[in-house]
């Protein structure tokens, strides 16, 4: 029996990937900052998939949060096979607007967490000689808007060196970069999300099943529909000063910073 850590596992993508592992055997470390709500989602899983499910409260904007997952990563006598880096969140505003506070503890989560527990996972796992590590990044990865499309950029670029490096180990790394996913990301920064189309919306569980799908096919970069993969085709070639001046008007009224 293989197990999964999934960070952020009590909504939304991380709620996800939690509900498929689970159903597809895996055990499960469920990390969050909610006690009560992980042992509920615990408690839910086990019973219903009959899987172990432990539960792991950890605030991954703090150090001592970070450290608590990691040093279950490196467990060697707990292993774990599959790390799902998924916790996250967005600020409301554009820069200057955002506290410097807020955006050192966005980069705190989404930087300097996904580093340390993708090193802790990926050591442990080299030694055995299979892994596999799921970063949750964005297509705002792929655009020049704010601290949040930054990050999730760096995310991107670190994961497919990481990936390089490790090639031949056995362990897998792949950054996953969603479109809007109907979630409470856009509540919980503040967001109104009336505005944006329909067709802009993906559903969690398909996003998730692609996305394990890539995993296994060996990508380094996931952008698990059709759709979002001919917006990041056309903005490959759109010229740079111009996409900069579209993504600035459309972050202010769709997305995060």
């Amino acid at each position: 029996m293989t197990t999964a850590l999934i960070t952020g596992s009590t909504a939304g993508i991380g709620a996800a990937f939690a509900r498929r592992l689970a159903a597809d055997g895996h055990d499960l470390v469920l990390v969050a900052r909610d006690t009560k709500r992980l042992r509920e989602q615990a408690t839910e899983l086990h019973d219903r998939h009959g899987v172990e499910v432990e539960v792991l409260t950890a605030d991954l904007a703090e150090d001592k949060g970070i450290e608590t997952v990691a040093d279950r990563l490196g467990d060697r006598r707990n292993p774990v096979d599959l790390l799902i880096n998924n916790a996250g969140f967005g600020n409301k505003g554009r820069f200057l607007d955002v506290s410097m506070a807020d955006e050192l503890r966005m980069l705190k989560v989404h930087c300097e967490a996904v580093l340390r527990l993708t090193s802790a996972a990926t050591g442990a796992m080299r030694e055995r000689g299979r892994g596999g590590v799921v970063n949750v990044a964005s297509v705002a990865a792929f655009l020049p808007r704010g601290t949040y499309g930054a990050s999730k950029a760096w995310v991107v670029q670190f994961t497919q060196g990481v990936a390089k490096d490790l090639a031949g180990s056995g362990v897998r790394l792949m950054a996953l970069c969603p479109g809007f996913v109907r979630t409470e990301f856009h509540e919980r920064a503040g967001m109104g999300t009336d505005n944006i189309p329909g067709w802009m919306w993906l559903d969690a569980d398909k996003l998730v099943a692609a996305a394990l799908a890539d995993l296994a096919r060996g990508r380094s970069v996931s952008i698990p529909d059709p759709r979002y993969k001919a917006l990041m085709g056309l903005v490959k070639v759109t010229p740079r000063g111009l996409l900069g001046g579209i993504s600035s008007r459309t972050g202010r009224k769709y997305g995060p910073q």
